[in-house]
């Protein structure tokens, strides 16, 4: 056998070796909550050094869009900053789908302005008749001589669907805010305006915004955890039917000790 086809068979059968090293790595999908993405990009990350033989691909798009996913089975994990929806568990009764609930952290959702706003906290009731377009200008709440610019997340995003519960307690949001599809996003339409109000995961919070104390009560990890903060919520992971194997070490890393502190320093509240 000559020495140029040798070499050619060596060639390819390393490339199989290799196609086959690729082709035998797990890959989990998961989709859903910008809430939730950087506590998920972190925990992923990790995971994926310390077990180089699992994928894991990781997209935003809004809580309804990760739950959407995994009733569809494109998706392992559905990330969501809010529990299912009545409409969303029959439809995955109907499906075959058994979503089963992880709770992976908390969070406090706070309102923010820009910087330069003078007002420092917010009654609940004020907020509410904010986004409800009844209170329409700053001096209102003790601010400057300025109409109220309402922006808020889209009604596919858990934030917003925990936002209208909490605050506007079913209400209807008024059809001049503008809405936004990401945390990020809101922060930096409230950045750009100085008369702007927007809501985000504690997480978010910078120093491009000014977060306000809700009823003179501050976010913070212990409010939130206390439940004394008016308007905290737990952040989920959702899987189809009990979990097993990476998916399930997976969830289980991000719930240990070194998960949870990832969570902490992605600044959201950690379960412990």
């Amino acid at each position: 056998m000559s020495t140029l086809v040798s070499r050619s068979i060596i060639a390819g059968l390393s490339f199989l070796f290799l196609f086959a090293g690729v082709s035998l790595a797990e890959t989990i999908v998961v989709n859903g909550s910008t809430t939730v993405l950087p506590i998920a990009q972190a925990a992923a990350e990790a995971y994926m050094k310390q077990n180089p033989d699992v994928n894991i691909s990781i997209s935003g798009g809004g809580s309804g869009n990760g739950i959407k996913a995994l009733l569809d089975k494109t998706a392992d994990i559905a990330n969501s900053s809010r529990f299912l929806k009545d409409g969303e568990i029959k439809m995955a009764c109907e499906k075959g789908i058994f979503p089963v609930t992880h709770r992976i952290a908390m969070d406090a959702i706070v309102p923010i302005v820009h910087p330069s706003n003078a007002v420092t906290n917010l009654s609940v009731e004020q907020l509410s008749l904010m986004y409800q377009g009844k209170i329409t200008n700053w001096k209102e709440v003790g601010g400057i001589d300025g109409k109220i610019v309402i922006i808020s997340r889209d009604s596919s995003s858990g934030t917003f669907e925990v936002w209208q519960e909490k605050v506007l307690h079913d209400a209807k949001v008024a059809p001049r805010a503008l809405m936004q599809a990401s945390n990020g996003a809101i922060v930096q339409a409230v950045s750009e305006n100085k008369y702007a109000i927007g809501y985000i995961g504690i997480g978010y919070v910078n120093a491009e915004v000014k977060p306000l104390r809700v009823n003179d009560i501050e976010a913070s990890a212990k409010t939130a955890l206390s439940g004394v903060y008016p308007i905290a919520r737990p952040l989920f992971m959702f899987t189809n039917g009990w979990p097993s194997g990476n998916i399930m070490d997976f969830i289980n890393f991000l719930v240990s000790p070194e998960g949870q502190d990832m969570v902490k320093k992605e600044g959201f509240v950690p379960l412990y």
